[in-house]
């Protein structure tokens, strides 16, 4: 199992020191770094910056918005960033959410499977450089009607085989993560509830014909984004992720629509998903926050004292995990550094 940083958004709690904490990861043998776009900072232009300022880390899009861009754009940015940083770049696509695709960018969020298939095609092939073309029910190119012609990327990106993860949580998305994607972007994973979630990757895998004979998930990265805080209080340890972990369950997506809220329900904390959505609902996210029980969070985040945290996190690796995104949670910037060393010293390498 590898590591990573879950590198969150400029200018926003740990993007304000983002750079340093980076760095340390790239000299600690860290493998990627992953850096989120919403509706504030994007991805690419963050990932540039730190592509110039590291040596060795990967640099990974968690995610860039297939609302946000064209699926040839998205093919542009890539080449450029995996040019420039001498092929380190990761691609991570995701639809987002219905509030973000239709009240940001003004996509609406209809069939978005059928969409993303479409648009890793196009990505997919315009990185390998060939003639874009493509009729199909979300995007057609060229256009029938117009002077437009099918073409071709003028650069040669390093690798026209560049790594693409989907953030996945449904069992239809993670099927798409199987078929066609290199990995699976997770978020909210609990290692013990976990099985489900990878043996539908795993199986369209193998329908696809991904993988190795007789081992589907040879050659596919399951990145985990997984909190971790360090002390000897877990009260206050789980006070801590409680607001991250009321935001998914409460927060993702309207009452009808939260892939995390069902999510949760499969690991049988209905009662809690009930209450935490209803005061997230209500305007009331720091009561939702209160209602989170320690076992959900302690479920899915690393928590406790570094003993303990040493002893739970071989748990991923058992589940499947091969990227261990850690989201550090401390005050200030030196103490996120060191839950940076202690998780470089806990996982194996």
């Amino acid at each position: 199992m590898r590591l990573g940083l879950a590198g969150g958004y400029a200018g926003m709690g740990m993007g304000e020191d983002l750079l340093e904490l980076v760095q340390e990861a790239d000299r600690l043998g860290y493998a990627s770094v992953w850096v989120a776009e919403a509706y504030g900072s994007d991805s690419p232009t963050v990932l540039a910056w730190l592509a110039a300022q590291t040596e060795h880390i990967g640099l990974g899009a968690g995610v860039m918005q297939i609302p946000a861009r064209t699926p040839a754009m998205t093919a542009m940015t890539a080449a450029t960033l995996d040019t420039l940083s001498g092929g380190r770049f990761l691609l991570g696509l995701g639809v987002s959410g219905p509030q973000v695709s239709e009240g940001w960018h003004g996509v609406r969020f209809a069939d978005p499977l059928g969409r993303t298939r479409e648009y890793l095609e196009i990505v997919r092939a315009a990185l390998r450089r060939e003639n874009v073309v493509a009729d199909g029910k979300h995007f057609t190119l060229p256009l029938p009607d117009g002077p437009g012609k099918s073409l071709r990327l003028t650069i040669h990106p390093p690798r026209p085989d560049l790594p693409v993860y989907l953030a996945a949580v449904g069992p239809r998305n993670l099927r798409l993560a199987g078929e066609l994607a290199d990995g699976w972007l997770a978020v909210f994973l609990s290692p013990e509830h976990s099985r489900d979630q990878l043996d539908t990757v795993r199986e369209a895998r193998e329908r696809a014909g991904r993988g190795t004979p007789g081992d589907p998930m040879a050659g596919f990265d399951t990145v985990a984004t997984v909190p971790v805080v360090v002390t000897d209080d877990l009260e206050a340890a789980r006070a801590a992720v409680a607001p991250y972990t009321a935001l998914y369950i409460g927060g993702m997506g309207s009452r009808e629509q939260n892939f995390y809220n069902r999510l949760a329900r499969r690991m049988g904390f209905d009662e809690a998903a009930d209450t935490i959505q209803d005061l997230y609902l209500a305007g009331r996210p720091r009561d939702a926050a209160d209602a989170v029980p320690f076992e959900l969070a302690d479920a899915t985040a690393l928590l406790g004292p570094p003993e303990r945290i040493a002893e739970r996190v071989g748990r991923y690796a058992e589940a499947g995990v091969t990227t261990l995104s850690v989201l550090p949670y401390a005050r200030t910037t030196e103490q996120r550094l060191a839950v940076l060393r202690l998780m470089a010293q806990v996982v194996p390498g």
